[in-house]
């Protein structure tokens, strides 16, 4: 069809020409900016208040029957009612001269389904923020009760200045839209089972739209596609949407999952609302916090001994030892592989601990880096290989442990025999093929388990996170002395920027007055170690909330929300505590404040380190509950 701007030696448009006489004094078109299946979009100007504006005009085809016009003035006045920051605001509804449309704000900026076809699927933390907003306007319109009933990627506008995600067509899309045969109206590819099938429908008919529009976003592709509106409605109904975790894309796995849950052909089975939907995938921003460069990169490689020098120093040092042996003799060449074995690496890693210090990094932020690290590389191992062990893993890890045992076995009987004097020939065959199958069966198990989990970075963990770890990060500090620039702190939780904080006002507080406040460092490590506990298990009980399903209203379901709200009541306490702790040692440099005082504070916040203890211990019950039926459910055989 012609553009219906009118541009010199074009056709004019004789719907433009007669929707702009009957606006003529109230709104002045500029050009039309989109069509689809249930109207026409113009870009016009409100000529009193001089703004852009939207407007969208019913066909006049579908505005001809009595009924559909009515019934999309009638959903057009409603979503005009709605207001929130994610909705596009609708500032008219008329019917005037015979057209039927309505007027609301402009937005410059693209719709989602042009973002996604122009320039591909969005990457994880953008497409969940994406998903959070449009959450936030779907439960805002619910609970005016109103339900959109086309949720969808082109009624889905991303803001190009702000970046703002909008919603618009609540209700009124499907009001208009194409029939499909049995009053079933809508677009097929994002419809709902129940919506299908042409029953009443409610939130979670559009948690279902969202649930395809997040697939679609974050693939590029449908869960169900086909040649006819028909086939894709059958598709619809009964099989089963393949899982997008499954798809090998960078979207966090607990993101995906909820998508899942949104895509279950059971509406019971998806989210309970909206607004549980959006807190879900909050909890999953939050948990997704970026990490410094600096620090990603001393995860993966600055921080291990695992590179090319790595090989290369440890056949200079056998190289070094044998020439040693030769001119000092074999003392001399053990006490040098022993000193190039442990005086040497920790010198390394105590320079690499000096490096990172230097841009203002603690130990305590290799905690969060590591396990950073090892839940994105668990959860990208499970995409390829799987979460579990197979059965070949299995028997291989209990062929090493039993030829293990046999070989220890026939090692204590090779040192009897020895001692005694016989003759132990056939000790010596069996200590040979079970060390043997425990060499092999060892290597293969360690193989497979590579698979699923990064060996290399649990072990570096372990090294950083234990005493060599923190001996050298102290070793680098007094080795730095003055020069340790800010610390770059916008990585670290709470608890964790507040604790280092007020660890550093004590250790730069006169001998004495460190001395009158007792062991205070440790209350704050203690602290911490209580927060971040409380911030796990909040977490964890939130997954385990949004993996309730159709099970989210029952009563167990009820306790674990009890249980979630104490915790997070807790975690403030806890987190208060620190934060009174720092701002007396302020005082304390400022001179305002007194020792007397915050021994007072320090005696409060032991009595909230042994609250969160007691409530942590109390809750070790439920988290065994909850892990137990998991495992079992998950683990094959």
């Amino acid at each position: 069809m012609p553009r219906p701007t009118p541009v010199p030696g074009a056709t004019i448009d004789p719907l433009f020409l007669s929707f702009q006489l009957s606006l003529a004094g109230k709104y002045s078109i500029d050009r039309e900016i989109g069509r689809g299946g249930m109207g026409i979009v113009y870009l016009a100007r409100e000529v009193h208040l001089d703004r852009p504006v939207a407007i969208k005009l019913l066909p006049p085809e579908r505005a001809s029957d009595p009924t559909l016009r009515d019934c999309f003035l009638r959903e057009a006045r409603l979503a005009a009612k709605l207001s929130h920051p994610n909705i596009i605001p609708i500032h008219a509804v008329d019917d005037a001269s015979g057209f039927v449309f309505y007027v609301m704000t402009f937005i410059d900026g693209e719709t989602l389904a042009q973002r996604v076809r122009t320039r591909g699927p969005l990457p994880g933390s953008e497409g969940v923020r994406v998903l959070r907003e449009v959450a936030w306007a779907l439960g805002h319109a619910h609970a005016q009760g109103l339900v959109h009933r086309d949720v969808k990627p082109d009624n889905i506008l991303l803001e190009s200045a702000t970046g703002r995600v909008l919603v618009a067509d609540f209700g009124i899309a499907a009001a208009a839209g194409d029939q499909l045969g049995d009053g079933v109206t809508g677009t097929p590819e994002f419809m709902s089972p129940e919506q299908a099938l042409g029953r009443d429908v409610d939130a979670r008919s559009d948690l279902y739209g969202l649930g395809v529009t997040a697939f679609y976003m974050f693939s590029g592709r449908l869960p169900f596609e086909g040649k006819t509106p028909t086939e894709i409605l059958a598709r619809q109904v009964t099989e089963a949407p393949p899982s997008l975790a499954s798809l090998g894309l960078s979207v966090p796995r607990k993101v995906a999952l909820l998508v899942d849950r949104c895509l279950a052909k059971n509406p019971e089975h998806r989210p309970t609302s909206a607004e549980a939907l959006a807190e879900q995938l909050g909890v999953s921003m939050e948990q997704r916090r970026e990490l410094p460069a600096a620090l990603r990169m001393f995860v993966k490689r600055s921080g291990r001994l695992d590179g090319g020098g790595t090989l290369i120093y440890s056949f200079g040092l056998a190289s070094a030892s044998v020439g040693v042996s030769f001119m000092f003799g074999g003392t001399a060449a053990w006490s040098t592989l022993l000193v190039g074995m442990t005086v040497t690496p920790f010198l390394y890693l105590t320079a690499a601990a000096r490096r990172l210090s230097l841009l203002g990094f603690m130990h305590a932020d290799l905690g969060p880096a590591f396990k950073s690290e090892i839940e994105q590389a668990r959860e990208e191992h499970a995409v390829e290989h799987g979460r579990w062990p197979s059965v070949i893993e299995k028997a291989l890890r209990l062929g090493a442990r039993l030829s293990a045992v046999v070989f220890g076995v026939t090692l204590a009987g090779v040192v009897v025999m020895a001692t005694v004097g016989e003759p132990f020939r056939w000790l010596a065959t069996t200590l040979f093929l079970s060390l043997s199958a425990t060499v092999v069966s060892a290597a293969g198990y360690l193989t497979l388990l590579q698979r699923r989990r990064d060996i290399d970075t649990d072990f570096w963990a372990s090294v950083w996170m234990g005493r060599i770890g923190k001996a050298t990060f102290a070793l680098a500090r007094k080795l730095l002395g003055n020069r340790v620039i800010g610390s770059a702190s916008t990585h670290r939780a709470t608890e964790l920027s507040l604790g280092m904080a007020a660890e550093n006002l004590y250790e730069s507080l006169p001998k004495a007055t460190r001395h009158a406040l007792g062991n205070l460092p440790d209350l704050l490590r203690r602290l911490q170690g209580d927060a971040q506990a409380l911030r796990e298990r909040y977490d964890g009980l939130q997954e385990a909330l949004a993996d309730a399903g159709d099970g989210g209203s029952s009563d167990e379901y009820r306790d674990l929300r009890a249980d979630r709200d104490a915790i997070h009541a807790k975690l403030g306490e806890a987190v208060a505590a620190l934060e009174t702790i720092r701002l007396n040692l302020l005082r304390l440099h400022a001179g305002s404040g007194t020792v007397e005082g915050l021994t007072t504070h320090i005696g409060l916040a032991a009595e909230v380190s042994v609250e969160v203890e007691r409530m942590l211990a109390a809750q070790e019950e439920v988290s065994r509950l909850l892990r137990f039926p998991r495992e079992t459910a998950a683990t094959p055989g």
